[in-house]
């Protein structure tokens, strides 16, 4: 007979807008953040206002005349909701107006910036260890969460990857932006032991979520989830390691201007996947190229 009592905790601790809720005896042992923080190696503090803000004065902002709208190819309707976000062909970088713009808090092109909204709710999932699940429909386009955690650079990165062993979990996320031929930005987050919900989401072969470079007050890119299609309640939510985005596959994104191919490296060894879809590759994907 199982007599482990149960308890039901908010994992923020009070920090997002909405709770983040687990259920357990036990419960993940980590530092919550709800933003990026600087980690070793990074030569840009992500919390430091480093981008112009736009001179409209309108209480929302549109395409027609604002100059962070006009840098995105993406972006937000009314609602919110990232618009044509699975068929735009190549993950693209999205600029949101920052506390520098002279628009209003309620401008529609604030969405990342404004946190958590959704309900969700980090769960054992069994075979893939911790999960996270929604607890509400969720629209195709709407901003999910972050993948939040220690922006750390490429030699942390590497020293962190080298002292790992198979058994261990491994969170590092490699965001390469291609601006254009010999321009690459690089970008490391590390929620292992300091992150936000983000760190519990799962791998899928036909995720529910993609990933896409966020700029908000810091040069330094949000690592924002969005739905790429509708999801109903209680579906587990997961997003693609290897990168993919819409119907284009990682070695496709890296030939495409603009594009931000995403990894996660996942230990020194190919893992199984566990995702259960019918296109499933039956491992975790592997990038070595921060051992290089």
């Amino acid at each position: 007979m199982n007599t482990s009592k149960k308890t039901v905790v908010d994992l923020s601790g009070g920090l997002e807008d909405v709770p983040v809720w687990c259920e357990g005896p036990t419960f993940p042992k980590f530092t919550y953040c709800t933003d990026n923080v600087l980690g070793p190696g990074c030569s840009v503090d992500p919390s430091e206002l480093t981008l112009p803000g736009c001179s409209c004065l309108s209480r929302s902002c549109s395409s027609e005349i604002c100059s962070c709208l006009q840098t995105s190819i993406l972006a937000y309707d009314s609602t919110r909701k990232l618009q044509n976000l699975a068929d735009s062909g190549f993950c693209t970088p999205v600029f949101e107006c920052n506390a520098l713009c002279r628009c209003s808090d309620a401008c529609c092109n604030r969405v990342v910036q404004t946190g958590l909204r959704l309900r969700l709710e980090v769960f054992p999932t069994g075979t893939k260890g911790w999960g996270v699940q929604t607890l509400e429909d969720i629209p195709r386009g709407m901003f999910v969460c972050e993948y939040a955690g220690e922006v750390i650079g490429f030699e942390e990165a590497k020293r962190r990857q080298r002292a790992q062993t198979s058994e261990d979990n491994n969170y590092i996320i490699a965001v390469r932006e291609h601006a254009g031929p010999g321009s690459i930005t690089e970008t490391f987050v590390d929620p292992a032991l300091v992150g936000n919900v983000g760190r519990f989401l799962n791998h899928s072969c036909m995720p529910n979520l993609l990933m896409l470079p966020v700029r908000v007050h810091s040069v330094t890119p949000r690592l924002a989830l969005f739905a790429g299609r509708d999801i109903c309640a209680q579906e587990e939510l997961t997003f693609d390691y290897s990168g993919g985005c819409g119907s284009k596959r990682p070695a496709e994104l890296l030939s495409s201007q603009s594009s931000a191919p995403v990894s996660r490296t996942d230990g020194l060894q190919k893992k199984p996947c566990h995702c259960g879809a019918k296109s499933c590759t039956r491992f975790l994907p592997l990038d070595l190229s921060i051992l290089s």
